[in-house]
């Protein structure tokens, strides 16, 4: 697990054990006097809009950011980036196509993977 996740999952069942906590302290205490007919309980709303709006802002908005962010990088490719896939193969575009790109790898040899595959654009390295 990500160090991101392990605090989102730490922070959502601190936040639903407060929840539990707080819920459990708004049962009346029995009385003598009969209670009149119970109106809707507004707190199980409450605390389902507080659990979505956790999971949103912790989950599926840094989700979808990265998405855009790999979408972004997918979209701006052209020949001659140096490129490393999600296999861990490392190699320079020599030609792209609508759904695949053709890389020159370090042995010479070239082969065509999936756009979907390529993880990110290597930095450019310095005179060494």
């Amino acid at each position: 697990m990500t160090k991101h996740v392990k605090s989102s999952l730490v922070l959502l069942s601190g936040l639903l054990a407060g929840l539990l906590l707080i819920g459990g302290c708004a049962v009346p205490a029995t009385t003598e006097q009969p209670q009149a007919a119970a109106g809707f309980d507004w707190t199980f709303l409450i605390f389902l809009v507080v659990i979505i709006a956790v999971f949103y802002f912790l989950m599926i908005r840094p989700q979808r950011t990265r998405q855009n962010q790999q979408r972004k990088m997918l979209n701006e490719l052209k020949p001659g980036d140096r490129i490393v896939t999600l296999g861990g193969i490392y190699g320079e575009i020599e030609s792209l196509s609508e759904g695949s790109v053709v890389l020159k790898i370090e042995s010479g040899a070239k082969i065509r993977v999936s756009r979907q595959s390529i993880a990110g654009i290597q930095p450019e390295e310095g005179p060494q």
